[in-house]
């Protein structure tokens, strides 16, 4: 045991409580027949929560740990506070990018033994731990070698370096019995096109990809393979930059049966979009695997990954991802970290029970609005004239003709029907 968060006992449940406590989330709680922990399947992010210096674009670090540093012994005392973080807030995953639980060594080979050795103390930590591994993934953006991106380098031999760094973590991921792999190309992207080949980077992503598709099932690894988006920052524009996006990449290289995606409220936010958009489109081609938890400042210009505490953004978010069936292998990963001048341990604990509390909440009131049904029977009846026979032959069978020909024969003169929006906002706001 370590002293960082001595004084802090495992939360509990307590609405009434004043101290450090979940007043929302229950997780023995049951919601349309599951339990809240099974809905929200909640994850401690490693990189913001032990890894973040503090910095932000303007200044540098603010936040003192004493596992900071370049030493495995760093390392294995990153990891000592990291499961004791786990069992105070008593999560049920976290999720890791393999530079931020290892130091870089001189050569791949020292920092391969470097990361696999806190592998193998992740793995025995397992084993007296309820905390399971949701995701692991490889960073191919912070080290200078990919300044030019990793998979879509101009350079082949830092494709390969990429490949090679996937082909551990998912390894490792595999051991620890992770239940996803994510893949987010920080630096898959151009900051001008005056150097940049836009049709050879895509199909070096997209054999990139194919390749990782391919070691999945040679390893036989049956979590879901994930791709994150996100428009832009640190790269001007970036290839994955929405759902619509990878969808159009994933169909042009045959893998739209193969990978989901990690969808990022923030991110959803710098693409102009709002996330609850971003979950029902993905859920709509059948793509949607996980979430990044967080929240953007809405007067700032970069992913600033604020811990969410806006209930009905949350509420709305939920309801997508319930409407599309829940979660299967993924989950509310907190891809968020605490403000440059939040320093102390007990911040970094309220700053993730807080967040959980605003999940909780958000979950209960989508749930209670699905079960409640009157958004969706409104939207069932907005649709109801293409359930008649003759509407539905004009999209299986119907010609130009044809349409015009009943337009004339029928003496068509449609008339605009209210889309209701207020109403269905006033119904949204009884539950939030």
């Amino acid at each position: 045991m370590t002293t960082f968060f001595n004084g802090i006992d495992r939360l509990k449940y307590d609405p009434d409580a004043t101290g450090l406590a979940f007043r929302h989330y229950d997780p023995d709680e049951r919601l349309m027949g599951k339990r809240m922990e099974d809905h929200l399947r909640f994850a401690v992010a490693y990189w913001h929560s032990f890894a973040w210096p503090g910095g932000d674009p303007f200044g540098g670090q603010t936040l003192d740990r004493p596992w900071f540093g370049d030493t495995m012994d760093h390392a294995r005392m990153k990891a000592d506070v990291a499961f004791e973080m786990f069992d105070i807030l008593n999560v049920p995953f976290f999720c890791w990018h393999d530079a931020d639980i290892r130091p870089e060594g001189d050569s791949f080979a020292e920092s391969q033994r470097n990361f696999e050795e806190i592998v193998d103390i992740f793995a025995r930590k397992m084993e007296s731990s309820r905390t399971r591994l949701l995701w692991g993934t490889a960073n191919m953006f912070s080290h200078r070698r990919f300044m030019a991106g990793a998979a879509t380098n101009p350079d082949p031999e830092v494709f390969a370096w990429s490949a090679a760094s996937v082909k551990l973590c998912m390894d490792a991921t595999h051991r620890l019995g992770g239940q996803n792999y994510v893949l987010w190309g920080g630096r898959e992207g151009y900051e001008t096109l005056l150097n940049t080949d836009l049709r050879r980077e895509r199909q070096q992503a997209g054999r990139f990809l194919q390749m990782v598709v391919d070691y999945k099932h040679k390893i036989g690894f049956e979590g879901a393979i994930l791709v994150e988006p996100k428009p832009q920052e640190p790269s001007k524009h970036q290839y994955d930059y929405d759902v619509a996006t990878v969808y159009g990449f994933l169909k042009e290289f045959g893998l739209e049966k193969e990978v989901q995606l990690n969808i990022e409220q923030g991110h959803a936010i710098l693409a102009g979009h709002s996330f609850e958009h971003e979950l029902a489109l993905a859920a709509s081609l059948g793509i949607l695997g996980s979430i990044d938890m967080n929240r953007n400042d809405y007067q700032s210009g970069w992913d600033t990954d604020q811990f969410p505490n806006n209930v009905p953004e949350v509420a709305l978010a939920y309801y997508e991802v319930l409407r599309a069936g829940g979660f299967t292998t993924g989950g509310t990963n907190f891809d968020a970290k605490l403000r440059r001048q939040s320093l102390d341990p007990v911040d970094l604990i309220a700053a993730h029970a807080g967040a959980m509390d605003v999940c909780a909440r958000g979950l209960k009131a989508a749930a209670a609005m699905l079960e409640d049904g009157s958004i969706e029977r409104m939207r069932k009846e907005r649709y109801a004239g293409w359930d008649r026979p003759d509407a539905r032959a004009l999209l299986e069978s119907a010609t130009l003709q044809d349409c015009h020909d009943r337009v004339i024969d029928s003496g068509i003169d449609p008339s605009p029907r209210s889309g209701r929006q207020e109403i269905l906002e006033n119904i949204v706001n009884r539950f939030v």
